[in-house]
């Protein structure tokens, strides 16, 4: 052990001649009193130095110089004099290598490690077993290098590691075998007998260097082993890196372990770091390497973020605790070279998986991508010779934006090292950003709902260089389009998309003529479509595809009710029975790793996010033949019950509305590409009730008649205003409280001198449109058909009532204020002149004028009262019932009392109304389509909220919740209308799930011959590999080979063993 004043005789140093390195503890004490213990490695001269310290290319001096718990320091001994010492020299000073500065070192070494890493699928020769010299046909995984065995040592030297994994030779490649098919038998035995095995089998060997640590410290009588330490000051031995000698740092699954290592050095022997990667230890340098990663935890690690999502700090810190769950902040920390070996170690496996033997190879955008097997794709499993205009090769997309893959501004944005820039799913940097910079972002207004992807589109975050992704993926499997997700700068922007469907249209689409695309804002992001791709140079959507936009069924209700007929699902013909909205799945998946890439470089997110998408593709991919299988026997039952239900509603229904029904719909079907309106025939064509402004535009658009001025109707207009707000004000008034406040008071005298202010203009403005009648007539000779405001207001106070169950009512307290109503003079309209005065004086076209007027005006009047009702039944239910203190009750009283005054109101409104129809004379339909209100009338059923409540079961609704029903031949059009969208909608479920059974079964065909292609694709490949020597890449393609032939097979399995009433064998 070092004394405690060892330290003030210690300086920093480097390789220095005449020197021998030694590990001692070093322990200080801080001013809290508290012992701090830390491994240092001390230099301590020696005397009898004749030649300097020679270099060797496998020395490493400097290994732990990243460890924070690890420095080299000058020390001296006891009796050493330290003035008399002669200072060591100093190596000149050398920058730290960065990060990019390793990785463009390890891309001159790629093929060549990649072509190692293939030349290990081969078998060696000749084949024989390493213990015996048999023939060898079983090789371990787990084990250093490889080893080769026959059947009889590979079950004897695996009794102690029943965990390995072997692989057998099958004459052409290594197929992954179990130690179980070799005869290998697991003894479980008595806790006492299995260690009195171990220590006999030891003791013929000799106690371990564990074992003699335990016995020395029994032999000390301290009467514990190492492990019963809680507190211990000495470093564990198994975390002490061997002395004296040379070792390696290696990072393996079990965690991390200092390994002696002699390398070959035969003259002819290769370089350390590649007999490194020979024996499956990928090397953190190239030049005198000291840290080495298995290829186990390499894997393990990327299944790790692959699956759970854990990011390279949380991955290394396990492998710490599993090293030392104690003493893990002794174990070396190699964060940053693991992180640095998965960047490489992607890489290395796609390039593989795609078969990539080396770069010489010609590399074009997303080819280290995998796609869906079983979308059309002409050329790889669909015939590029067939009818591609046929429905069921039509391409169905669907794009949508995540903003949880969020990425921060980088410190060095211009030292950057791609390793596979647009080879995967994300877009080539370079050229994305040229066509950023050249393409402005046009604000555009949505016509539909303020949706957020429009409003926020050009919302920025100062921190951020990506606020998101955009991708675009088969709306139909959920595997997404290589080359096609896109980096958001600000926010879901149209040029960002534009982007992301261009690049996906154009990946193996050769010959394909349509496209169902799916979009959460389609009803805007496709009406300019067009126009931007052919004003940018940098988008390509050939002009004869033909592109239906859609929205996925659970967006479409977030828009404005025509969207539904025009984009839903539902309608689209031959988009099968989809619901547009399966890449927010894939979102969930994706979204694991998108925290741990926030603060990554771009490369490294690149490479990360690519390979967590592929992972997803390929996991769809074998999983195909399943899901298709399950879909296609769901799709069998459900077009049966469809058809069923249609054919019910289809014998109902006259053989003339079936003709003119089903043009309307192939119509509607066939033009919706130029115009999407004309889908509306999916939804209820009757119109609605009018209303003032529909009546007062039509007046106004008509051409006048021969005598009447211009803007007569708007004057009228004005007046029914004016009455309008006579009769509120009143009403207000009356529901003020008795004392009511001085604000209060300000307010409705303000009011009342704006309508006193309004009324003098009207009144002028009618001697310009009713001059005969003025002329020597008084205001008390047309008075007779205005009551006073309290009349009215009677209307609405005897049609107000509570809920039927309610339990009182506050009401009382408000018709109790006094209110001394004055009559008010009325306005010079035709009805308060009457009908015969106005025919007299040849103003009939005003009558007409005024009576279409008040029509609508009841129409506004009734919907008004519709709306209060129905808050006052949600009132009641909610917030009423829902009261459980005092003050709750009273705000919620207050609330139904608000809502009753605006029943009053409009039911005023409307009496009024109904009074001036008949001065007009107004015929005998009309008065019967609006009849007089009653107290019965405004009764609250909140029954009608509880589906099964007995009296919402016998009730009827009163006769002006149908208003909006036109009641000319009312009955049967509007059956007719309802048989009508009945049928069209059973129509689209049963042509829909017919659509879906079909292309479930081309569905399974195409994926059978994708992995036709796939693994005739491979054999290609290992023929040709063999013919250029490479013995290991023609073993791995033949390997690849049996893993599609294996999943054909499986599909034709399954295929073969589906019942002929689910599946017809013919088909």
């Amino acid at each position: 052990m070092a004394r405690r004043n060892l330290r003030k005789g210690m300086t920093m140093i480097g390789p220095t001649p005449g020197l021998r390195v030694k590990q001692l503890e070093v322990r200080t004490r801080k001013d809290s009193g508290r012992n701090r213990s830390r491994l240092v490695e001390v230099a301590i001269k020696q005397s009898n130095v004749t030649s300097p310290m020679r270099s060797s290319p496998l020395s490493t001096p400097s290994k732990h110089s990243r460890s924070p718990s690890k420095q080299h320091f000058w020390s001296v001994d006891d009796e050493t004099n330290v003035a008399d010492m002669a200072q060591p020299p100093i190596d000149p000073i050398r920058l730290p290598r960065t990060m990019n500065d390793y990785i463009r070192e390890w891309l001159r070494h790629k093929e060549d490690l990649l072509r190692i890493l293939l030349e290990m699928e081969a078998a060696p020769s000749p084949r024989n077993c390493t213990k015996c010299g048999k023939d060898g046909v079983y090789r371990c995984t787990d084990c250093m290098h490889q080893p080769l065995f026959c059947t009889d040592c590979c079950r004897i030297l695996h009794e102690a590691h029943p965990f390995h994994r072997i692989q057998q030779w099958t004459g052409e490649f290594f197929e992954d075998s179990a130690l179980h098919m070799v005869n290998r038998i697991s003894t479980i035995s008595w806790p006492q007998r299995r260690t009195m095995s171990i220590c006999k089998s030891r003791s013929e060997h000799g106690p371990s260097e564990g074992q003699r640590y335990k016995m020395d410290t029994r032999a000390g009588g301290m009467g514990m082993v190492e492990e019963e330490w809680e507190d211990i000051d000495e470093v564990p031995l198994h975390l002490r890196p061997p002395a004296n000698s040379k070792y390696l740092t290696i990072i393996d699954v079990t965690g991390v372990h200092f390994v002696r290592v002699q390398p070959c050095q035969c003259l002819d022997a290769d370089s350390y770091h590649r007999q490194l990667f020979q024996a499956k230890l990928c090397a953190s340098t190239f030049e005198k390497p000291s840290t080495a990663f298995t290829f186990a935890v390499l894997d393990d690690f990327l299944r790790e973020n692959l699956e759970c999502g854990t990011s390279g700090m949380n991955y290394y810190s396990k492998l710490r605790r599993v090293t030392s769950n104690v003493f893990p902040h002794l174990v070396p920390n190699r964060y940053r070279e693991l992180l640095r070996l998965a960047r490489q170690w992607r890489v290395l496996k796609l390039l593989k998986w795609n078969g990539f033997q080396d770069e010489t190879e010609r590399s074009s955008p997303g080819d280290l991508a995998l796609f869906c097997a079983a979308c059309p794709q002409p050329g790889i499993n669909v015939d590029p010779d067939v009818d591609l205009d046929d429905w069921k090769y039509t391409r169905t997309v669907v794009m949508d934006g995540n903003f949880k893959a969020e990425h921060m501004h980088e410190k060095r944005p211009d030292d950057q090292v791609w390793l596979m820039d647009g080879r995967g799913f994300m877009v080539a940097h370079p050229p994305y950003q040229e066509y950023l910079q050249a393409t402005p972002h046009i604000t555009e207004k949505s016509a539909c709902h303020n949706h957020r992807a429009i409003s926020q589109a050009n919302v920025s975050r100062g921190k951020l260089s990506a606020t998101g992704i955009g991708a675009t993926a088969c709306a139909r499997h959920g595997c997404f389009y290589p080359h096609s997700v896109v980096d958001f700068q600000k926010g879901e922007r149209q040029l960002n998309m534009d982007y992301s469907l261009s690049n996906a249209l154009g990946y193996n689409m050769t010959g394909i003529k349509n496209v169902l695309c799916f979009y959460d804002i389609n009803c805007s992001y496709m009406k300019n479509l067009r126009k931007r791709v052919n004003n940018s140079p940098f988008l390509h959507i050939p002009s004869s595809l033909q592109i239906v936009p859609g929205i996925g069924i659970w967006h479409v209700h977030g828009h404005k009710q025509e969207c539904y007929a025009r984009y839903a699902p539902l309608f689209l013909r031959g988009s099968g029975w989809v619901d547009g909205e399966i890449i927010e799945t894939l979102w969930s998946i994706l979204n694991i790793v998108s925290a741990s890439t926030r603060g990554m470089s771009s490369p490294h997110r690149q490479e990360l996010l690519d390979f967590q998408m592929n992972d997803s593709n390929f996991m769809k991919m074998i999983r195909t033949v399943d899901s298709l299988s399950r879909k296609l026997k769901a799709a069998r039952a459900s077009v049966a019950m469809a058809r069923d239900a249609f054919t019910k509603l289809d014998e109902a229904v006259s053989s003339a509305n079936r003709q003119v029904w089903s043009i309307q719909e192939e119509s509607a079907l066939g033009g919706r590409v130029r115009d999407v309106s004309v889908m509306d025939i999916f939804e209820i064509q009757l119109k609605k009730a009018p209303t003032v402004c529909a009546v007062e535009l039509e007046l106004l658009e008509a051409p006048s008649q021969r005598g009447t001025r211009q803007g007569a109707a708007s004057w009228i207009t004005r007046g029914l205003g004016i009455e309008e707000s006579e009769i509120t004000l009143a009403i207000t008034r009356k529901d003020s409280s008795k004392y009511p406040s001085e604000t209060k008071r300000l307010a409705m005298a303000r009011r009342a001198d704006r309508l006193a202010v309004d009324r003098s203009r009207f009144i002028a403005d009618s001697q310009i449109y009713l001059a005969p009648l003025h002329q020597g007539t008084d205001a008390d000779d047309y008075s007779s058909g205005m009551t006073d405001v309290a009349h009215h207001m009677s209307a609405g106070d005897d049609v107000v009532s509570g809920e039927e169950d309610s339990e009182g009512s506050m009401d009382e307290a408000a018709d109790a204020v006094p209110l001394k109503m004055t009559k008010i003079a009325p306005l010079p309209l035709p009805s308060n002149f009457g009908i015969e005065r106005c025919r007299a004086a040849g103003a009939d076209e005003l009558v007409e004028m005024e009576l279409k007027l008040r029509i609508g005006q009841a129409n506004d009047a009734l919907h008004g009262l519709r709306i209060a009702l129905a808050d006052k039944a949600v009132a009641f239910r909610g917030v009423v019932r829902q009261a459980t203190s005092y003050s709750m009750r009273t705000r919620a009283w207050q609330m139904v009392n608000s809502i009753d005054s605006s029943v009053r109101q409009q039911a005023a409104i409307y009496k009024r109304c109904r009074e001036a129809m008949i001065a007009l004379g107004a015929d005998t339909d009309t008065l019967t389509r609006f009849q007089q209100l009653h107290k019965s009338h405004m009764a609250v059923h909140t029954a009608a909220f509880s589906q099964n409540a007995h009296d919402h079961r016998s009730s009827n609704l009163p006769w002006f919740w149908c208003m909006d029903i036109p009641r000319t031949t009312s009955s049967k059009n509007w059956l007719t209308e309802f048989y009508r969208i009945h049928w069209l909608r059973a129509k689209a479920v049963k042509d829909r799930w017919e659509e879906e059974e079909d292309l479930l079964v081309s569905e399974f065909h195409w994926t059978m011959n994708f992995f036709k292609f796939r693994a005739k694709k491979w054999n290609k490949k290992c023929v040709s590999f063999k013919a250029a020597g490479l013995h290991g890449a023609a073993c791995y393609a033949a390997r690849q080979k049996a893993v599609y032939d294996r999943l054909a097979e499986q599909g034709a399995s399954k295929w073969l063993n589906m019942s002929p009433e689910i599946l017809p064998l013919n088909q």
